[in-house]
């Protein structure tokens, strides 16, 4: 039988607020669920963030406090355990983590629900080989850390039992909870904002990348096809991997630098295809170019097994290499894709869905009825 509590106190915990990402968005849709609800976090800037953080009541850890934090969190990793161990949730009867690290280990107070949104466990701790490769890390700190990540497993795992309840953005992800905590994981896709774009008709001019240009979301494999295939390919992004791409870059590939939400949905309505090359999480700009009709070229691994489907609104490539993807961009055929039927399939992702899907989650999760479990969106 369902209880009746009136409206929970809530509190949102997320793992730190210095960059705008995937996991952001998620933590601002949380809250747009949860309105009253503070937002607990080990640091913040809310100014580097999008508007809609300005204003919120964020809560930091004495971490604020340290030199450098805001641009070098990294550097002082053993402290972020101690940080989220110290808020004080006391007040709460449900605490939900929105987590890809240490917010999961927040700890409610006896007898209040502890849910997480997760994203991955933390993957530079359960993988660091593969992350230390991929992120090109010095060798000094390939040898020195991972006595560290070891102790960071081990905490990790010990304090998934703070969590009563796990949502996974993917299956993908379900799976990793599943080996690293011996826990399940109810999959909820995180929100995407399907209603600001239209579906583009007809054939666009180019390839399309939109990502952060680091080194394992593998944009080189993009840059390398469509340059040895004479493909025109735009590149919208920023980050350290920039020049190392333009050097590598033929005549048809363009950079375009970092780019507004307006000028995004543009770009993405007149391309032929968004490429994906990468192996993501979830990759909510898939579904983004899905909701304006255009069908995604995609590594076949992680989120992208989730959000694409093969001979409908994409293709796989089965192997992260250059000549994988150049296969697929020659058998690649813009009259094979319905544009509207790809739309219908980006909106399953929409805002809306998310706020149902959590919703009756938490609902079931406390044991309440669900117009209980939280206010109106707003």
């Amino acid at each position: 039988m369902r209880r009746r509590i009136g409206k929970p106190r809530v509190a949102l915990v997320h793992d730190y607020l210095n960059q705008m990402g995937g996991a952001e968005r998620v933590l601002l849709a949380l809250h747009n669920l949860f309105p009253d609800a503070p937002i607990y976090t080990t640091i913040a800037a809310p100014k580097r963030l999008v508007p809609a953080f300005q204003g919120l009541d964020i809560r930091v850890s004495f971490m604020q406090r340290l030199p450098g934090v805001l641009d070098h969190h990294q550097a002082y990793l053993p402290l972020y355990p101690l940080a989220v161990e110290q808020m004080d949730l006391s007040a709460y009867d449900l605490v939900i983590s929105d987590s890809s690290a240490f917010a999961k280990a927040a700890m409610a107070r006896p007898g209040a629900v502890h849910i997480c949104y997760c994203h991955t466990p933390m993957r530079w701790a359960w993988n660091f080989r593969h992350y230390a490769e991929r992120e090109r890390m010095p060798p000094l700190a390939r040898a020195l850390l991972p006595p560290v990540m070891a102790r960071l497993r081990a905490w990790d795992r010990a304090t998934a039992g703070r969590v009563h309840h796990f949502m996974a953005n993917s299956p993908v992800v379900a799976g990793r909870i599943q080996a690293c905590y011996d826990r399940a994981a109810t999959v909820i896709p995180p929100p995407v904002d399907v209603e600001r774009f239209v579906v583009a008709e007809g054939r666009g001019a180019y390839f399309l990348v939109l990502s952060r240009l680091v080194p394992y979301k593998r944009i080189d494999l993009a840059v390398r096809a469509c340059t040895l295939l004479g493909l025109p390919l735009r590149v919208i992004g920023a980050g350290r991997d920039l020049e190392r791409l333009r050097a590598i870059a033929g005549p048809t590939v363009q950079f375009l630098g970092a780019m507004t939400d307006a000028e995004v949905q543009v770009q993405l309505a007149g391309c032929r295809a968004l490429i994906f090359p990468g192996e993501e999480d979830f990759g909510i700009t898939a579904v983004e170019a899905q909701a304006c009709g255009r069908p995604v070229i995609a590594y076949g691994a992680g989120g992208a097994l989730a959000t694409v489907i093969p001979g409908r609104t994409g293709l796989f490539f089965s192997e992260q290499t250059e000549a994988a993807l150049s296969v697929a961009l020659e058998a690649f055929r813009d009259d094979e894709f319905d544009p509207h039927a790809i739309r219908r399939h980006a909106e399953t992702f929409a805002t809306e869905r998310f706020y149902e899907r959590v919703t009756r989650f938490v609902a079931q999760a406390m044991g309440v009825e669900e117009e209980e479990a939280q206010p109106q969106a707003a």
